[in-house]
């Protein structure tokens, strides 16, 4: 399931991968470019019991001595040393500054009595003449201090014909793998930080008890609404529930959330796919009913009606339930504001209170206060 969820993030990421993928290849591609080429010489070196050395024993005891990684190490020492560098440095024109530019690293084969020593630098005939020259003033200055062992040439330094940094093709795509991965990574955390925060968005619209959206919301959905279509036709009702003022105030938490979704379900089978309700107050209910005109919005508030003027039971609480209701409906026209219109539900909300014959009333600028019942207009 989380492999799935994962999978449908990256889906839709999908140019955020790209976009970092083709970031880490232009970005890799242009250091490349401005990179000056690094060339690398190897030479390498045995050191083995010295040939001054002509009884038996001796030699036997050198060649034990010599499995100590002590004195292979010493002589690894001495090439790295700063004074056998500066010599060889000198002895092939290369001075101190020029220097600055060269690695150099002299290290112990494993198990072996051998020493590879690498130089890298921009020049590819100085990383050679570099390596060589260290490896001569190394076996002269051993030769100086160290009769027993000898530290002599197994291969020599040869100069490199291609570069080994930058590798343009192999760094792009290595590039190209850490982008798409860093692209993956970027989608995922940003997928993780967006769902709590559209959750935490979608609960602060929402009405806790009811599950529709809440007066402060549905106020901004109306202001939208007439802000997209200000031409358009769209009518809104609110439906109070007098039946309910006293009562949910003595029954549980869990019948009032009850009886409230109940309310709300009836009304949404007597609505279209986009009509819109919200909790106005504690007891009443808000519809907005987009491109509806006054007569279609009386017969869906008569239906409204209707549905909910049934009694509500709740058996599990033992109590069965009158809403009630009222309903006061408003036609937006002549590019009146929200305010205004909400006025002239609640005007209209007023009248169907105080006139019991008619519970229904829609006002309309055409003709305020018209409609009690559709099939006396039909």
């Amino acid at each position: 399931m989380e492999t799935r969820l994962y999978f449908q993030m990256l889906q839709r990421g999908w140019w955020v991968i790209l976009l970092a993928a083709l970031v880490a290849v232009s970005f890799s591609l242009g250091l490349s470019y401005l990179a000056t080429p690094q060339y690398q010489s190897t030479a390498s070196f045995i050191i083995t019991p010295s040939a001054t050395l002509t009884v038996g024993r001796d030699v036997v005891n050198s060649l034990d001595t010599l499995d100590r990684r002590s004195i292979v190490a010493t002589f690894a020492e001495v090439m790295n040393s700063r004074r056998i560098v500066t010599a060889a440095a000198t002895s092939v024109g290369l001075d101190e500054k020029g220097l600055e530019d060269y690695e150099i690293l002299a290290v112990v084969l494993p198990e072996s009595s051998v020493l590879e020593l690498d130089i890298s630098g921009p020049d590819p005939k100085m990383t050679a003449d570099l390596a060589n020259a260290i490896g001569a003033q190394a076996i002269t200055f051993s030769r100086g201090f160290n009769q027993v062992y000898d530290l002599n040439f197994l291969d020599t330094a040869v100069v490199p014909e291609d570069p080994f940094s930058p590798q343009p093709l192999r760094d792009a795509g290595l590039a190209l793998l850490l982008g798409a991965a860093a692209g993956a990574l970027l989608v995922i955390l940003s997928e993780q930080i967006r769902i709590p925060l559209e959750a935490y968005r979608q609960r602060a619209r929402m009405d806790n008890l009811t599950g529709v959206y809440n007066a402060r919301y549905f106020r901004t959905l109306l202001e939208d609404e007439l802000a997209r279509r200000p031409d358009d036709v769209l009518s809104v009702g609110i439906v109070e529930l007098y039946g309910l003022h006293d009562l949910l105030e003595t029954i549980p938490m869990s019948a009032a959330q009850r009886l409230l979704r109940t309310i709300t379900d009836r009304l949404r089978k007597e609505l279209r796919g986009n009509d819109v309700i919200g909790r106005w107050s504690e007891t009443s209910f808000i519809v907005m009913l987009p491109a509806t005109p006054g007569s279609a919005a009386n017969r869906t508030f008569d239906r409204i009606y209707q549905s909910l003027v049934q009694a509500i039971p709740l058996p599990e609480y033992g109590v069965t339930v009158n809403a009630d209701p009222r309903v006061g409906g408003s036609v937006y026209s002549n590019d009146i504001k929200s305010t205004e219109l909400m006025e002239q539900a609640e005007s209209a909300l007023e009248q169907a209170r105080k006139d019991n014959a008619h519970p229904i009333y829609v006002w309309e600028m055409k003709n305020p206060f018209w409609v009690n019942n559709p099939s006396e207009t039909d």
